[in-house]
């Protein structure tokens, strides 16, 4: 079978999260709309166990539908709740706070997928140990919550050092972080939660803003105009609530 692009939404949590607004079906037929053909779940550790896993597992299969497949998946945080890590694939549930190197061992042995998430928050980059490189199939250039705009300078410089793929996602909560930006996904075989796997492992997918793949020539070129955009959208939401909302 020849390769087919499909194009995914990563780290999107559903009201299966504690902070999450949407419903999975919701979820889904939002963004099937919008032409994204994979939802690539991550929902918070906190509250879950793994008879609930195995629940959210069939209700993620429940929501799926021709047009769209919904990939369960979960975000794992440390005890200080500064590094997260997506992770994709038949793995039981770790639990919660767990050090990072455990989670990546582990989703390693069970021959999942781990993506090192917003490396800006909370400065989680000052965290990042050389022996993680092995367990991080990606690291996170652009988290649309975290970063804004426009990517982060700091995943830059971590992906540089390792050989992790570069990874766009929303971190969807709500309809505020919705934004162009995507993972095309070449897959080789129908579309299963397998066959999304094997790509990832693999390596064969790229990360897209506005559709356009976010090449390093591209990207030397319009970060200059995209953080001028996060710039001034920051200053303009700072202005909004001190002197339009001083309430909020």
């Amino acid at each position: 079978m020849k390769a087919k692009e499909f194009i995914a939404a990563c780290h999107i949590h559903s009201s299966w999260s504690y902070d999450g607004k949407w419903s999975l079906e919701a979820l889904a037929a939002e963004f099937g709309r919008r032409g994204y053909r994979i939802l690539m779940m991550s929902e918070h550790d906190r509250g879950f166990t793994e008879s609930r896993l195995v629940q959210y597992r069939e209700s993620c299969a429940r929501a799926s539908s021709d047009q769209i497949l919904v990939l369960p998946g979960i975000e794992y945080s440390d005890a200080s709740n500064t590094v997260h890590v997506l992770v994709w694939g038949a793995v039981p549930f770790l639990g919660e706070g767990l050090p990072t190197s455990v989670v990546l061992e582990t989703v390693k042995s069970k021959n999942g997928v781990a993506v090192l998430a917003h490396p800006s928050r909370r400065n989680a980059w000052r965290c990042f140990d050389p022996t993680w490189a092995g367990g991080v199939v990606g690291i996170e250039l652009w988290n649309r919550k975290t970063d804004g705009w426009a990517p982060s300078q700091k995943a830059l410089q971590l992906l540089k050092a390792t050989d992790a793929i570069p990874f766009v996602a929303m971190d969807f909560h709500d309809r505020q972080q919705l934004f162009p930006l995507s993972m095309a996904l070449d897959i080789q075989t129908c579309l299963t939660e397998e066959s999304i796997l094997d790509c990832l492992r693999s390596r064969r997918c790229y990360a897209c803003a506005f559709r356009i793949q976010l090449k390093q020539n591209l990207l030397s070129r319009v970060l200059p105009i995209l953080r001028a955009a996060e710039l001034s959208r920051r200053t303009l939401a700072w202005f909004y609530r001190y002197f339009m909302n001083p309430r909020a």
